[in-house]
């Protein structure tokens, strides 16, 4: 199902051993290699140390939060050397300006939608600035428009451009 970025911060981490939340999910760590949220960044409610959820150990998404077996399924950023490139980034998806290939500005990231199951980002959704906002409002872009992924900005296909519609001919 697809979820927009709002439902993926400031979770609850829910321990199905403790039967209560253990940890609350801030924000999450997103790969823009492959744009996958890789897990969160969360703080435990107990001893409040920063830890990682990572998505796999994630049994079930509900609307109160994210479903974990144990706390013990938190894991200090030390601990994740197959992770620690994509921790070390930091890359935040939102905000970030959108540019197509020929560099013609787009706008800039406002949210996007992670289907839940894989947790691969599958839309973006682009602010444009208010004047073109009047004309043609927020742009949705499918993952398969991405083109490249850098730290100042996202790039994109062409976008296509609306053509006048001519009324046919009447012989």
């Amino acid at each position: 199902m697809l979820q927009l970025s709002d439902f993926l911060v400031n979770r609850q981490v829910l321990s199905l051993r403790a039967g209560s939340p253990v940890a609350i999910a801030q924000q999450p760590i997103i790969n823009p290699n492959n744009l996958t949220v890789e897990g969160f960044y969360c703080v435990e409610l107990a001893e409040k140390k920063p830890l990682i959820l990572l998505c796999q150990d994630i049994r079930e998404i509900l609307r109160d939060g994210f479903v974990v077996d144990d706390v013990e399924r938190l894991v200090e950023t030390n601990d994740l050397v197959r992770l620690k490139d994509v921790i070390e980034l930091r890359f935040e998806l939102i905000g970030k300006p959108v540019v197509t290939v020929d560099k013609e500005k787009v706008g800039k990231i406002s949210d996007y939608a992670v289907e839940t199951n894989t947790m691969s980002i599958q839309k973006l959704y682009a602010a444009q600035s208010i004047l073109r906002n009047f004309t043609g409002g927020s742009l949705s872009i499918d993952r398969n428009q991405v083109q490249e992924i850098t730290p100042r900005r996202i790039v994109i296909s062409e976008l296509l451009k609306g053509t006048p519609a001519t009324a046919p001919t009447v012989a």
